[in-house]
């Protein structure tokens, strides 16, 4: 009996889930609605704000959830998703104004999934960063779609080949020393940018993003860093070559996340292309340059892939139904990997935070730092890690840490002040052994009861 019960339940939120959201391409003006829409039906766990505008004009909107939206809640992870990146690539516009739209009637029945996830992430989501090159790509026969028509920005830029490449500077660094984190921007980068891509740049530095996915078309697979190759080869050069980060081994997890919890993405078929697990190395797919999935983890604290999510870019208004219940639950997995490795404050004597702290893992040669409330947040896999934070006028802290798989550890650093009589020790390399000067150990929390499935199940 209990069996049927549970069955019942199921086809009642899926049936409840596909009345509530309009399975139909939106233009600018519908697209803004259904933003306006959401926002209007859960005010009190979202806010609607623009980062700022196309080249003609659009505005860049972007829905917040959380359950004290605009405000940064300290130890609580900043997310984000930007689709329509490419302006003919429309799936993930579309999935994220249905994202959007469940969502917020999902919480507002009392879903303990979503809630929690609601309360415990503050969710940013970027449906269209092209706006101006939908438009075009939409303006179309949908019998004879150009490939590339709609790509480009109004000025006829890929905004995927436009930001800052700082991948040269970090590979240089990585063989002959410097600095593996928030390499800095060139001083004529402003106006190397368009303006699209000056707004996504600003509000990473507005955020401090910690793990974010940017939805594109064109292939099913969730591509990771480095998309920028060591070794320049053509694309169909083979064998194909990886170009891996530090967190190569993290990035191959979060990749799976999404994969294996779509449809068929995992199934690892694509498009002409084989991709075992659904995933790839960027580099090792083809080499890209001045791409927004490397930009964000040389130059900010944030670890971000890029989800190839449909074979045809712009796909017909009946596929939109069958596409969303395939990236449903992907997309609430992959926003649930925000939770894992360690966070924590990082204060002076005094409890004053500091921010700008930096956090070194011993072994991977990627730090990220703390926010200007001074809280951190480092993805890592289940391990036992030597961890160190450290700023200029204090003495480093190291502490040993067991991470677990059931959600994040806390570990807090207090930092005394240095004085003249105490050098502080320099930041270690991923190469370098850490000081025990301050060493504790810190243990995961337990795992947590089975998490309630999207379906209240």
């Amino acid at each position: 009996m209990s069996q049927w019960l549970w069955l019942l339940g199921k086809i009642l939120i899926l049936t409840r889930v596909a009345a509530s959201v309009n399975f139909h391409h939106h233009h600018y003006e519908d697209l803004v609605q259904a933003l306006f829409d959401v926002q209007g039906a859960c005010p009190y766990v979202t806010r609607l704000y623009s980062i700022g505008r196309s080249v003609q004009g659009r505005h860049l909107y972007v829905l917040e959830f959380s359950d004290y939206p605009g405000i940064h809640e300290p130890m609580e992870p900043e997310f984000k998703y930007v689709a329509n990146m490419h302006g003919n690539e429309v799936l993930g516009r579309e999935l994220l104004i249905q994202l959007a739209e469940f969502l917020c009637e999902e919480y507002r029945h009392g879903n303990q999934r979503i809630t929690q996830l609601i309360h415990d992430t503050r969710i940013h989501l970027l449906p269209s960063m092209n706006p101006d090159g939908y438009e075009v790509a939409a303006a179309q026969s949908q019998g004879v779609l150009g490939y590339l028509t709609g790509r480009n920005n109004a000025n006829g830029v890929d905004l995927n080949r436009n930001f800052p490449d700082l991948n040269t500077i970090m590979y240089y660094n990585e063989k002959h020393g410097g600095a593996n984190h928030h390499i800095p921007l060139p001083d004529n980068w402003r106006s190397q940018v368009e303006p699209e891509t000056l707004a996504v740049i600003q509000w990473m530095k507005n955020y401090n993003f910690v793990l974010s996915a940017n939805l594109h078309g064109g292939a099913v697979v969730a591509n990771y860093p480095y998309d920028k190759a060591q070794v320049q080869r053509s694309r169909n050069n083979w064998p194909r070559m990886d170009t891996p980060t530090p967190d190569d081994t993290l990035f191959q997890k979060l990749a799976k996340a999404y994969s294996y919890a779509h449809g068929w993405m995992h199934q690892g078929f694509s498009c002409g292309d084989i991709f075992p697990g659904g995933i790839t190395n960027g580099a090792s797919w083809y080499s890209l340059s001045k791409g927004m999935q490397d930009f964000n983890y040389i130059h900010t604290n944030c670890f971000e892939i890029t989800l190839e999510l449909s074979c045809n870019k712009f796909p017909p208004q009946e596929e939109l139904e069958r596409e969303w219940l395939a990236n449903r639950e992907a997309l609430i997995t992959y926003l649930e990997e925000s939770h894992q490795g360690i966070k924590g404050l990082v204060l002076d004597e005094n409890n004053n935070k500091l921010a700008g702290a930096v956090i070194s893992v011993q072994g991977i040669g990627h730090d990220v730092t703390s926010g200007e409330h001074g809280d951190y947040f480092r993805l890592l896999l289940p391990g036992t890690y030597d961890v160190t934070a450290s700023t200029d006028g204090y003495q480093p802290q190291t502490v040993t840490v067991t991470v677990g798989p059931a959600g994040p550890s806390v570990v807090n650093f207090q930092l005394r002040e240095s004085t003249a009589d105490h050098t502080p020790a320099p930041k270690v390399s991923d190469k370098g052994s850490h000081s025990k000067g301050l060493h504790k150990k810190v243990v995961p929390r337990a795992a947590p009861e089975d998490r309630t499935q999207l379906d209240g199940s």
